[in-house]
């Protein structure tokens, strides 16, 4: 009997040991599996930086803070928008691929900023490796406009066609050499097989100045500066750049109906963050940024400065830079466009 009494407590204690081997195994198990979910949740922990590439009050800077501050609200955390201008978005770049890829930092890059490795040569940032994007998050059509008393009778691209070949004097005027407005037109040359005077300003609106006041003809413009001045009969839009109408001008042919199929020239912008920067932060900004730019108020707050909200998605976004990158660098190798 005591024999059998020893083994019974033997085999009673061999399982309690492994019980308690087994649930000390769930509990790490459960524990692995829970600290990615409770880190994630708990992102954002602290306020988020959003760097804008172009002074305050510019198309992207506006729309920039309002997307910042619906993504705020959605995120229950703070955006704070920093502007920090100088040489086509460079100066933003070169300090946001340097900024701590936590989570914390990012940039709206837009067109300039894709553009300037083509146009100024070597850049202190790698486009494609110091940057991870996030999401594209807006659109800005661009509209050509004609002032109607040095062009008389120009009412389409087709009549402004038929003027350029007539006329070797003919001009038009850009925000500067390799802006967005003159590589458009430029690509539109190209494929009409016209001439135009390239008549370069420091920004839009001195630009926008001299159009109006005739000693410049025409003109590729954000609709934000140029809608003020087709709604009071200053200027007669011809075309739009985008592959559709815009709501902001409906009546208004594209480039691509009046002639010129496939034309594209959007300009756009998105969200990008320092390359490193882990996935699941990046993630919960870029589903933020779907959520907000679906909402119908924020939606027609960006048309209200010429702005349409478009989502994409990491993988788009990368996919458009590349693309952008490639099409207009050919335009300014083509016409041998420099801006130094």
């Amino acid at each position: 009997m005591s024999s059998t009494k020893k083994q019974s407590k033997a085999i009673k204690f061999v399982p309690n040991v492994g019980r308690r081997t087994a649930l000390a195994a769930l509990a790490v198990s459960a524990f692995a599996i829970s600290a990615p979910q409770a880190a994630l949740a708990a992102y954002p922990e602290k306020p988020i930086r959003l760097v804008i590439p172009f002074p305050p009050g510019g198309p992207t800077d506006v729309s920039g803070r309002m997307i910042a501050q619906y993504l705020g609200d959605e995120l229950k955390q703070t955006v704070v928008v920093e502007n920090r201008p100088g040489a086509s978005g460079t100066v933003a770049a070169v300090s946001t691929a340097k900024a701590a890829a936590d989570g914390y930092t990012f940039m709206v890059l837009a067109n300039p900023t894709i553009l300037a490795p083509h146009l100024y040569g070597e850049q202190a940032f790698d486009l494609f490796k110091d940057f991870e994007p996030v999401a594209t998050t807006v659109e800005f059509p661009i509209v050509m406009i004609v002032n109607p008393q040095a062009l008389p009778g120009v009412t389409n691209l087709q009549e402004l066609v038929a003027k350029a070949k007539a006329d070797p004097n003919l001009n038009y005027t850009s925000a500067g050499n390799g802006s967005f407005g003159h590589l458009s037109t430029e690509l539109i040359k190209s494929m009409g097989g016209f001439q135009m005077q390239h008549v370069p300003y420091k920004g839009s609106a001195p630009a926008m100045v001299d159009l109006l006041g005739g000693t410049v003809q025409v003109m590729f413009s954000d609709m934000l500066a140029a809608l003020p001045h087709i709604q009071g009969g200053k200027v007669i839009p011809i075309a739009v750049g985008s592959a559709d109408r815009v709501d902001f001008a409906p009546d208004v042919k594209t480039v691509s109906e009046q002639g010129f199929p496939g034309f594209v020239a959007t300009s756009w912008g998105g969200w990008v963050t320092p390359a490193g920067t882990p996935k699941e932060a990046i993630d919960v900004v870029s589903n933020g940024l779907k959520v907000v730019l679906a909402n119908p108020e924020l939606q027609e707050k960006l048309k209200s400065v010429g702005a349409y909200s478009v989502y994409q998605t990491p993988e788009e976004m990368g996919a458009r830079v590349r693309s952008d990158y490639d099409k207009w660098g050919k335009v300014i190798r083509d016409n041998n466009i420099r801006n130094n």
